[in-house]
């Protein structure tokens, strides 16, 4: 077995040239999705990775550091951090979607703050975050009244609140799991969320929005959209739906709600 001197010089190495002619083609993704998760979150990346329905979408992630206890102006402090976070995702490559996932995030913030800090360091690309697509959700349902469940506690409720009615349909009502720290509502079961949903769903309400990122709710979307026999609508999966048809995919995907089933209008 031939070997390579230990001794010859570092400018004298040379590998063999392939005689075979490389064509390089367009990488990894037809469909890509630049992911900034929250430091804290054990979920999101988990439910896009779920949800993706092949290769041809590819899921690229970094993360902005975040502060607990979830209050409003905790989570304000992201703000000047999401340039850093979105600065690392694959940064001389194509994106075709730039995604936040904090809902609570973008009520506390406003969108506008957090797509331009997006848009500082990767300009021209569609900013999405879990409340705008959920809003947007919402009216590809004809939702005008709604209720809603989360798992933050009321200040951060009263800031979620006061987004959607102000961009988007009325609350009937809202519902809590009342926790402050991120990593107590990545340990909320699935099964829990399902009665959670029932109990927090109301008979006016035209459909049910789930809150936040950091919690299991794609896992039983299903699960709960057949019991309550109305749309239903959790964050990550809108997040994943705009995110993923923003990039041309266009597709039906199933399992996860009648949401994925559905092109954007």
């Amino acid at each position: 077995m031939s070997s390579v001197s230990s001794t010859q010089s570092a400018s004298a190495f040379s590998a063999a040239e392939l005689k075979a002619q490389t064509t390089l083609d367009n990488g990894p993704g037809a469909h890509r999705i630049g992911l900034i998760a929250l430091a804290s979150d054990y979920v999101v990346e988990r439910d896009f990775m779920n949800m993706r329905p092949g290769d041809e979408v590819a899921v690229f992630v970094s993360r902005v550091l975040n502060v607990n206890p979830c209050t409003v102006e905790n989570l304000k402090t992201m703000g000047p951090r999401l340039a850093d976070a979105a600065s690392l995702i694959i940064p001389d490559g194509r994106l075709d979607a730039m995604v936040y996932c904090c809902t609570s995030g973008t009520a506390a913030m406003g969108y506008d703050t957090v797509a331009e800090n997006i848009r500082s360091v990767r300009p021209g690309i569609p900013v999405i975050t879990p409340i705008t697509a959920g809003l947007r959700a919402l009216n590809q349902f004809n939702a005008e009244r709604i209720a809603v469940l989360t798992p933050y506690t009321d200040d951060v409720n009263a800031s979620l609140v006061d987004y959607i009615q102000e961009h988007g349909p009325q609350v009937t009502a809202i519902t809590s799991f009342h926790f402050a720290n991120d990593n107590d509502m990545a340990r909320i079961p699935p099964e829990a969320i399902v009665s959670a949903a029932k109990e927090a769903d109301r008979d006016d309400a035209d459909a049910l929005f789930i809150s936040c990122t950091a919690i299991r709710a794609v896992d039983v979307v299903d699960e709960i959209e057949q019991a309550l026999n109305k749309p239903v609508v959790c964050a990550n999966q809108a997040l994943f739906w705009e995110s993923v048809r923003t990039t041309g995919y266009d597709a039906p995907i199933n399992g996860y709600g009648r949401l994925l089933k559905m092109e954007l209008s």
